[in-house]
């Protein structure tokens, strides 16, 4: 089989269809074969049922269940049962333009790539407030500033998970998600897509940007607030102090010294940035202290 599209879900049965809809409108050479594999990760909506509904007409979904919470179990299980030597990702609160498939594997054939991402642009629940510029576009997994095709030789520079492709045979070579990072329900953690392009980049493969693989993201009300964004940075940070752990050889309580006086610098430049700074630079500064403590939170619980 050509490709294979996976979907991880956990209760968004409404959203998920959408997003099924959306793909099966995929407009594709009828030589390409393809398949779609849903991975429930333990919903307890009507998630199932849904995609029962929509396997009666369309042969090519498949359901699986992943009784492991997390969104790297979740992400595990749908590349070891997919058929497809490429394999796509997206999420259930994404709609994909109609030749995105096509885009994707053109895409990786033309630049003889072993892996990609792609243009996510959003649809907005509600209008952004003013202090959420481009710059924290990626707590939203949004990434519309080109649409041309590069390459990506940096970490930061990694795709996001709402839309991104891998060849088969590497996932086999550098290995899957780490199951120590990501999303497990509702905590917010991330970075296993990042860590896992690391991989790809250290492996010394081939990696592009393609701007004409578009998706659009649904972004809900309630992502647009503050609250949400520290808390995303805090529970982030601290996942990844719990998988990677950070240098230092004198602790308290497992958090090296040289934190302390970081977080007070951080705190002190946070209230300064609130009083003399744009409203998008104060609260970049605001994040940056959730992220000093979700660190310490995480090496506190690892000790």
């Amino acid at each position: 089989m050509d490709a294979s599209v996976i979907i991880c879900t956990y209760n968004r049965a409404q959203s998920l269809i959408d997003t099924l809809n959306a793909i099966q409108q995929q407009e594709t050479a009828d030589s390409l074969t393809w398949e779609v594999i849903v991975v429930d990760n333990n919903s307890n909506d009507n998630t199932r049922q849904a995609i029962e509904e929509i396997q009666q007409k369309w042969p090519r979904l498949h359901y699986e269940f992943e009784p492991q919470q997390g969104l790297s179990h979740a992400r595990n299980h749908g590349i070891q049962c997919a058929q497809g030597k490429v394999i796509l990702f997206t999420d259930d609160d994404v709609i994909p333009e109609t030749n995105w498939i096509e885009c994707i594997l053109q895409g990786l054939k033309n630049h003889q790539a072993d892996a990609c991402g792609g243009f996510i642009a959003p649809i907005w629940e509600a209008p952004p407030p003013a202090w959420l510029t481009e710059r924290f576009h990626g707590f939203l997994a949004v990434r519309s500033e080109r649409t041309d095709d590069y390459l990506i030789t940096e970490v930061n520079q990694a795709p996001y998970g709402a839309n991104m492709a891998f060849n088969k045979e590497l996932l086999n070579k550098v290995g899957f998600f780490d199951i120590n990072r990501g999303r497990k329900g509702n905590v917010l953690a991330s970075g296993e897509d990042g860590e896992l392009f690391e991989r790809i980049l250290n492996n010394g493969s081939k990696v592009i940007f393609l701007g004409n693989a578009k998706v659009h993201h649904k972004v809900e009300s309630f992502r647009l607030t503050k609250k949400y964004m520290r808390r995303w940075r805090f529970q982030s940070s601290r996942n990844i102090a719990l998988s990677r752990g950070i240098t230092g050889e004198r602790r308290f309580l497992n958090i090296p010294f040289f934190l302390f006086p970081q977080l007070l610098r951080a705190a002190m430049r946070m209230c300064w940035g609130y009083l003399t700074q744009a409203k998008d630079e104060a609260f970049n500064r605001d994040i940056i202290v959730f992220h000093f403590l979700g660190t310490m939170q995480g090496l506190y619980q690892s000790r």
